[in-house]
């Protein structure tokens, strides 16, 4: 299922965007997060070059705001479920920013992150839970996975994705895991 920290079921898209852990870095913590790009414009191919360095910053207004950011996530899970990996999951992913969760900060150094599509508050496509559960099992049998969380559980004030649209309730059956591994 794995080869090294690639998951071998997502397409590869390898981001210039990532760093080592730091030693001793113990993953256990799958943040959830969303995007679109531009906001509310789904299936198109800027989110993958954002993580890519390649997004034309002059395409669309908003790019703008963004401009020059460097950012990745270990996993992107389109509308339709599809699956596609830029960071290897033994490196540390720039998705998370300044926060703190478990009692620890840094998230980035002991978190892999996944950007689902859509917009923050937004309703998800079931493809996209379908593929967030296997791939949140898939993990758990690589790394010692013990917690899921939002990107507004671990940087609450800061940001607000996947906010309230996204439904907990239907990843936590899907996956059986216990109730303290989800925000509450």
């Amino acid at each position: 299922m794995w080869q090294g920290g690639w998951y071998r079921f997502a397409r590869r898209e390898d981001s210039p965007n990532f760093g080592p852990r730091p030693a001793g870095a113990r993953v256990d913590l799958i943040v959830v997060h969303s995007i679109s790009l531009p906001p509310g414009q789904y299936g198109g191919d800027e989110v993958r070059q954002l993580f890519t360095n390649t997004l034309d910053w002059d395409a669309h207004p908003y790019f703008k705001s963004i401009e020059g950011m460097q950012v990745s996530a270990h996993f992107h899970v389109r509308r339709n479920g599809e699956l596609w990996q830029f960071v290897d999951c033994d490196h540390r992913a720039w998705h998370a920013g300044a926060s703190h969760y478990r009692g620890r900060g840094e998230c980035n150094d002991d978190s892999i992150g996944v950007e689902l599509e859509g917009l923050e508050g937004g309703r998800f496509e079931p493809a996209q839970y379908d593929a967030l559960a296997d791939l949140c099992a898939a993990l758990a049998q690589r790394y010692p996975i013990e917690h899921v969380a939002g990107h507004e559980h671990i940087a609450p004030g800061r940001k607000r994705d996947p906010g309230a649209g996204f439904d907990w309730n239907m990843l936590r059956s899907s996956l059986a895991w216990p109730a303290h591994s989800f925000p509450r």
